[in-house]
């Protein structure tokens, strides 16, 4: 991330910052823009508040700023902000947090 983005996402959800698609194949050979895979792998760089409840509480979420995750090929809304393409999306879109 090459700079801070001040969003405060709504609910339960989360903003993140997609890897770069892969530039060539494991062959050496370079892949034009139309022939890259969509990512599916991000940083969490922003969470909301979590998603209230019935009781008046909210939730707890349960991903953080900072972590890795794997998401839906098509999940969440593609945006841009100060030339920066970040996604943002529900938490249930999340398949799953990258331990190191």
């Amino acid at each position: 991330m090459s700079k801070k983005i001040n969003l405060k996402p709504l609910d339960d959800r989360i903003v993140v910052q997609p890897v770069e698609a892969e530039e060539k194949t494991a062959g050496g050979l370079f892949l034009p823009d139309t022939a890259k895979e969509k990512p599916q792998r991000g940083t969490v760089i922003a969470v909301g508040p979590g998603k209230l409840l019935d009781s008046g509480e909210r939730a707890v979420l349960s991903v953080a700023i900072g972590d890795e995750v794997i998401y839906g090929k098509y999940s969440g809304s593609d945006i841009e902000i100060d030339g920066q393409e970040i996604k943002i999306l529900r938490e249930s879109d999340v398949l799953a947090k990258v331990v190191k």
